[in-house]
This record gives C-alpha cells, sequence and structure tokens, in this order.
C-alpha cells in the first residue's frame, strides 16, 4: 500500500514555501543536520536503531525488520503515532522523510494512513535527496547570480547596513555568529549541515535577484565553514567600502558587544546572566592572547576586569569604551589595514551607510 501513497519530488516547492517536515530518522541523526520547519519525530529511538543496525548486519533485512515491529509496538508504538498525529493536524500540508525514503518513512506514512486514514507526503529518496539538492542548488544559484560584497572595518554597521536591505545574504545571521573572536552570541551556532541547508534554501528563494548582497567574510563564520563556491565567487566580486568615524563604530560596537549582549545574557538567565556575560568577555579575550601578546593581554585583561566590576556594581557600562576603542584601533583596524590591501582592485565605493546605499539605489541593487 505504501508504494500507492504520495511522494514529493518538487524540492524547491518544499522549501520556497517553508513546508513542516516529520524528520522520522533517530535523534542522533536529526542532530548532525536537518532542515528548517522540521521536527524530530522518530520512529526508532537511538538504542532501538542501534539494535536493529546490528541486527540487519548479523541476520539480514527480514529478522532486522521483524525486530523493529517487536520494539515498536503497543503503547510505544501508539505514542509515536499519536505524537505525528498532532503535528499532522497543526500541519496538514507537511510531509515526512526519513534517510533515504526507505523503510522508516513507508512504515511511518503507511501507520499514518490506517490510524487516520491521512495520506501524509513522504519526500521521495528522504534526507540524502534533499541534502544533495541543497547543496547542488548552492553551487547552481552561485554561478548565476552576481554577488556584491560590503566591507569595512570592525564596527562600522555593515550588518546593520545589510539589515536595511532586501537582496541580502546575511552569513552571520544564518551562522548566528558576528565573525570575529567576540563573534559568539548568547545560544549556538547551527551545525556544519544546518547553515549549508539554511544559505541554500536562502539562495533558492532569492536567486531570481540579479545581484546579491554579502558582508565581506573570511572562510570561517565563527565554527561553520562556508561552502567553497560561495567562497569562490564572493572572493572576486565587486567591493563596496562602508567607512564610519572611530565615534560611531565604538558606538556601533559598544551596543553589540556590551549594552546588548549583557541584556540577551540577563535574558536567557537572571540568576547567572551577568557572569555568564563576563565569561563571554573574558573567553572572547583570551582567543585573541597570542596576537596580542602577553603584555597587551595583560593590560586589556586588567581593563576588562575593571570594566566588568563596574557594570556590575554601579550598572554602567563606561569602563568598556577605553576596552572597546584599544580593540577597535590597536587590535583590529591594523588587521584590517593590511588584509584590505589585498583586495583595492576589486573596490567599486567607497562611502558612509548613507552614501552606500544611495549607490546601491542607483545601480538597482537592494
Amino acid at each position: 500500500m505504501s508504494s500507492e501513497l504520495t511522494q514529493i519530488a518538487d524540492f524547491t516547492q518544499l522549501f520556497v514555501g517553508d513546508t513542516p517536515l516529520i524528520d522520522t530518522r533517530a535523534p542522533i541523526e536529526f542532530d548532525q543536520g536537518a532542515f528548517p520547519f522540521t521536527q524530530s519525530l522518530p520512529l526508532m529511538s537511538d538504542s532501538e536503531r542501534e539494535l536493529i543496525g546490528t541486527c540487519y548486519k548479523n541476520k539480514g533485512q527480514e529478522q532486522a525488520v521483524a525486530l523493529g515491529h517487536e520494539l515498536v509496538q503497543g503503547e510505544i508504538k501508539q505514542a509515536r503515532l499519536d505524537t505525528w498525529l498532532e503535528f499532522i493536524k497543526n500541519n496538514p500540508n507537511g510531509a515526512l522523510y526519513c534517510f533515504r525514503g526507505g523503510m522508516r518513512s513507508q512504515i511511518t506514512q503507511q501507520w499514518i494512513y490506517e490510524a487516520s486514514g491521512i495520506n501524509y507526503p513522504r519526500i521521495k529518496g528522504g534526507y540524502k535527496a534533499l541534502r544533495r539538492f541543497l547543496i547542488d542548488e548552492t553551487d547552481r544559484i552561485m554561478n548565476t547570480i552576481t554577488p556584491i560584497v560590503i566591507g569595512g572595518q570592525t564596527g562600522c554597521g555593515k550588518t546593520l547596513l545589510l539589515d536595511t536591505l532586501k537582496d541580502t545574504i546575511d552569513l552571520e545571521g544564518l551562522a548566528n555568529h558576528r565573525g570575529s573572536a567576540f563573534g559568539n552570541t548568547t545560544t549556538p551556532q547551527p551545525t556544519q549541515i544546518n547553515f549549508e541547508n539554511t544559505l541554500a534554501i536562502e539562495l533558492i528563494k532569492k536567486q531570481a535577484c540579479s545581484h546579491l548582497v554579502f558582508e565581506d567574510e573570511g572562510s570561517n563564520v565563527g565554527t561553520v565553514h562556508i561552502p567553497q563556491c560561495v567562497q569562490d565567487k564572493t572572493s572576486q566580486a565587486e567591493l563596496i567600502l562602508l567607512k564610519a568615524s572611530v565615534e560611531e563604530r565604538l558606538k556601533v560596537s559598544m551596543d553589540a558587544y556590551v549594552i546588548n549582549m549583557q541584556q540577551d545574557f540577563i535574558t536567557q538567565d537572571p540568576i547567572n546572566g551577568f557572569d555568564n556575560f563576563a565569561n563571554y568577555w573574558l573567553r572572547s579575550l583570551e582567543k585573541i592572547q597570542r596576537r596580542l601578546g602577553l603584555e597587551r593581554y595583560q593590560a586589556m585583561l586588567k581593563l576588562v576586569n575593571g570594566a566588568l566590576e563596574c557594570y556590575k556594581d554601579q550598572g554602567e557600562a563606561d569602563g568598556f569604551y577605553p576596552v572597546v576603542e584599544e580593540l577597535l584601533v590597536g587590535y583590529y583596524d591594523p588587521m584590517y589595514d593590511y588584509q584590505i590591501q589585498k583586495k583595492m582592485d576589486r573596490v567599486v565605493f567607497k562611502g558612509s551607510a548613507n552614501e552606500v546605499l544611495s549607490y546601491l539605489n542607483d545601480r538597482s541593487i537592494g
């Protein structure tokens, strides 16, 4: 019967429409990578999957299937059915998948149909086909669009500028990281696979744009690696340099790395939030200890500890101003100046945020 039930092969529409998905793979598989709008509602637990896998290797498919039905029956089967049916009730236009579109998704689809009469579609080829599709689409679309890259010194407001545009790919937003030693947020970064998947979906949704604006990045954003085809295309693209005064950059950086980060940590954990904020600053500073050199690091550490103490006791963030200014001017600017010299042949425009927006508007980009 499962062969007669609906399969979905139009993956573009699936992702453009943010289709809700049931992932019937084991939790350990889901944690390694999945797709947006997907919920892990496994047919088998990790331990059940392991037992069945061992059985399959030693005794073959028939015995493994029999063991699967033995492990997932009665109350266990009903509990899993209930979670699927609840999902379907809330997401009637969704679909389900397993790793290859094989037995796990077919059994799940069949059980759902038998219990409810609902022909809930499964993904043809499963997770593996979806993943291959997204990798191929990333490569194809990057070869069809024309990227424009926004560069500039740390704190000049590149991300804020990108936020005002529609035709952009926000790599840092997708990576949940601001791209520097201090770039962590209060929540973890996605897995490499999840980052690549969400990037691919963004590209699919925006592939009709003739130009897409990217922020100037290295090969990594925090712990995730930017796909090579994206690196290759953006590293050759036209470059716009966003200019801002030290005062403007200081304001942007204070907001991003001090005021807003402290508030985010407190919101996440009202009791331990400030301690977590302090640890974030101390750990981030430690990451650049070698580049700073011992003497500069110790001087910076003293400044940071003083700023943290003042912020905690008096609620005043002003102690961070000299810290942030020294990081911007004394640490990040020399590295930026060195790197940008290699890219000057690609620069097509320099200006303030308003001037850059006007330039992009004149070219009908954004």
